[in-house]
């Protein structure tokens, strides 16, 4: 069973439209301050970088905070991806019992385990009986800045 405090909202990627946006050509220093370099040159579909298989790319909105330490919170967007193959440590939604969570896959000696990110919400093990299915690996998380 998953834990109640995480719910996913899923949709699918319309990838019919292009909205460009204006793209900075240089990088951006996160340390300390450069002189100002390159311009305003090309623009960037966030379809293209965010997408590799639109047919099996949908989004989802997080409800919850069993996540909130790998960086995912309450009303963060995920960008899922149904065609990647699901790797020990990699974050998926998940179906398990019914209903939809978001967890880290953990393969350890005795077993499938989903690892939340959120020391309040214990690991789950994935037994025989669990009606279970990775349902697709998160690529990206849209994340807005607190203000």
């Amino acid at each position: 069973m998953t834990d109640e405090n995480i719910r996913l909202e899923i949709s699918r990627i319309d990838d019919s439209t292009s909205q460009p946006t204006a793209y900075y050509e240089s990088r951006i220093q996160a340390g300390f301050p450069s002189p100002a370099q390159g311009s305003y040159g090309d623009v960037i579909d966030l379809n293209r970088e965010l997408i590799n298989n639109p047919a099996a790319t949908f989004c989802a909105r997080v409800i919850g905070n069993s996540m909130i330490d790998a960086g995912i919170h309450s009303g963060d967007i995920l960008v899922i991806d149904k065609s990647l193959t699901p790797q020990n440590g990699d974050i998926a939604v998940c179906f398990i019992d019914g209903d939809f969570t978001v967890k880290r896959i953990t393969i350890k000696d005795d077993g499938l385990y989903l690892t939340p990110a959120n020391k309040q919400f214990p690991e789950m093990h994935i037994s025989q009986e669990s009606n279970f299915t990775v349902w697709g690996v998160v690529s990206h998380i849209i994340h807005r800045l607190q203000r």
